[in-house]
């Protein structure tokens, strides 16, 4: 059993209390179908018959998340564990949470659930798996349903159909048919679930495996085109194909989706949005031109990446990564001090497997990202000697010298910053002395 020791150990003492005290608990959820499928298990939640008032009088320390749901959260050791209570849901008004909830047994409680493989109950004092919904069969044939009437399950949380999509794509299943079908019929429903939620499921799909696969799957339903338009957009969008003879940019998004394995998110967005800028930009002059696509694209994903609810740290780190995609193109002939500034900056090791999967989806050719990775090697030894010669002069320096507080400072600055990197000078007052003689001759 793939269990953290010391969080399998934590929650066995919770299951023991509440048995101890004349209630039933169980493993419930991810947990169980992680166990089952062999994967390594981090979190653990339980499912009782014990009420919400009875698990806080049972432990120490507990935080009432959700209590009007029925769950408690019991912390041990730095570890929340949720406790739920067996329940049954009454409507979802709000498409999201049931407006109540009624205390009842464990096949109700599963019932209730959103798909098989997630409805699974384990006993791990009698080692006995309880299974009233064949999750494990579906789990066996790689199979996503839904518990009961896919419809129901749906339109009591509209997001259920994004998760179906992550699952399958996650353990690389199959979206049974009538529950694919429910996704194709609701889709539009999906516009009533808060834009966070929806980017929190993005992020999840996007850093997961099979992401090409996810791509699809989304399309297929419809999804799609509802909470990605511009990416959908980019089918049937022509390339020039002596750079791409992979097909339009839509395939070609899809083929390094397929060759990338990141877990990164930033480094995700970007290689998902990077042509985006494409669609509004194409034309077609002496060949298939997408004059400026990086930096339409670049104010194209900010505006996506805002309405889903992206945080700013995310969105300025994937407009960075768009915006300077087609910037390795000038790195053979970039002045020296430039290039070790765009490769010395933190971003650049995401700027570099961008290209890279953007040059492998397309023409296959990896001589700049060759010479670029070789240069990381090399200038990330010099690093931290570049970064402390960077910082010999500074503005206090300038006024120092004469120069008052202005734009001037910014030029001095840049032109001083440009021959330490370029090895010209190495010392401060070999600094002050070119600046005399550059700008005070």
């Amino acid at each position: 059993m793939k269990f953290q020791s010391s969080v399998y150990n934590n929650a066995i003492s919770i299951i023991q209390k509440l048995t101890g005290s004349g209630f039933k608990a169980y493993f419930a959820g991810g947990c169980v179908r992680d166990f089952i499928m062999g994967n390594t298990i981090v979190d653990i939640d339980i499912a009782t018959s014990a009420t919400p008032d009875e698990v806080e009088h049972l432990f120490p320390k507990t935080f009432p998340v959700g209590k009007q749901f029925g769950v408690i959260l019991v912390h041990i050791d730095g570890v929340d564990f949720e406790i739920a209570t067996f329940r049954s849901d009454d409507n979802y008004s709000d498409g999201r949470r049931p407006d109540s909830v009624r205390f009842t047994n464990e096949k109700e409680d599963v019932l209730r659930r959103d798909f098989t493989i997630n409805g699974l109950l384990y006993d791990p004092l009698q080692d006995k798996i309880l299974d009233y919904i064949d999750g494990q069969k579906d789990i066996n044939n790689k199979i996503i349903r839904t518990i009961g009437d896919p419809e129901k399950r749906f339109s009591e949380d509209k997001l259920r159909m994004i998760r179906a999509i992550r699952f399958a794509t996650r353990f690389n299943f199959s979206i049974e048919d009538t529950t694919k079908n429910a996704i194709k019929k609701l889709k539009e429903e999906i516009t009533l679930v808060s834009a966070e939620r929806i980017g929190d499921e993005i992020s999840k799909i996007f850093t997961g495996p099979h992401k090409h696969i996810a791509l699809d799957l989304l399309d297929e339903v419809g999804l799609l085109a509802i909470i990605l338009p511009e990416v959908k957009t980019m089918q049937n969008v022509a390339q020039p194909p002596e750079f791409h003879p992979e097909g339009d940019v839509y395939i070609h998004t899809r083929m390094m989706l397929e060759d990338t394995q990141t877990t990164d998110l930033e480094l995700a967005l970007a290689i998902l949005l990077h042509d985006i800028g494409k669609p509004p930009t194409f034309d077609i002059a002496d060949r298939i031109r997408f004059n400026n696509h990086d930096v339409v694209g670049s104010k194209m994903a900010e505006e996506l990446l805002r309405r889903l609810k992206f945080s700013n740290e995310v969105i300025k780190k994937v407009c960075e990564l768009v915006g300077a995609h087609m910037k390795f193109r000038h790195v053979p002939d970039m002045r020296e001090a430039k290039l070790k500034r765009f490769i010395l900056d933190p971003l650049f090791p995401k700027h570099l497997e961008l290209h890279r999967v953007d040059c492998r989806a397309s023409h296959g050719k990896l001589e700049i990202y060759e010479l670029a990775k070789e240069k990381l090697d090399i200038w990330s030894k010099e690093k931290a000697e570049l970064e402390k010669r960077k910082k010999l002069i500074t503005g206090d320096d300038l006024i120092e010298l004469g120069f008052k507080p202005g734009p001037k400072f910014k030029e001095i600055l840049e032109f001083i910053e440009d021959a330490y990197l370029e090895n010209k000078i190495h010392t401060k007052e070999e600094g002050i002395e070119l600046i005399r003689s550059a700008f005070l001759s």
